[in-house]
């Protein structure tokens, strides 16, 4: 459930004019949080990076719960994607600075995905709300 919660948090944070256009007081907290948009970021890249390796090593799942498996690794996948893109700048500077060809490649992926950022946001949205009901469904 704590994996679907983040999720949500995460895209939340991802999509702040789709999030400010249902509700215009909730600038404030964006902008309180907007400093640390990098490093929350970088933190959820990482943690989604792990969720998928957690599934790639629990594969055995696919037998028992096919659909929470599923479900665990796509919402892994964008949290792993969008923390990417909110924490790009830090990774960048801390991760790929020393390794150009690295480097060359983040930003190709940037590049290709930042316009897709609103889209993915909103998937992730969808996706944590579905993690959060199947880990009471279909947790292993």
């Amino acid at each position: 459930m704590i994996w679907g919660i983040t999720l949500v948090l995460l895209s939340i944070i991802a999509v702040p004019s789709l999030i400010l256009a249902k509700k215009p007081n909730a600038k404030e907290l964006l902008e309180k949080v907007e400093p640390y948009q990098a490093w929350i970021g970088a933190l959820f890249c990482f943690w989604g990076i792990w969720g998928i390796i957690t599934a790639i090593l629990n594969i055995g799942w696919l037998t028992a719960a096919p659909i929470w498996w599923v479900t665990f690794l796509a919402g892994n996948v964008v949290s792993a994607a969008l923390g990417f893109m909110l924490g790009f700048g830090l990774i960048n500077k801390y991760v790929l600075s020393k390794n150009e060809g690295a480097k060359e490649k983040a930003d190709a992926l940037r590049a290709k995905i930042a316009p897709k950022q609103g889209k993915l946001g909103v998937v992730g949205i969808i996706v944590g709300v579905w993690m959060i009901i199947a880990s009471f469904l279909f947790s292993v």
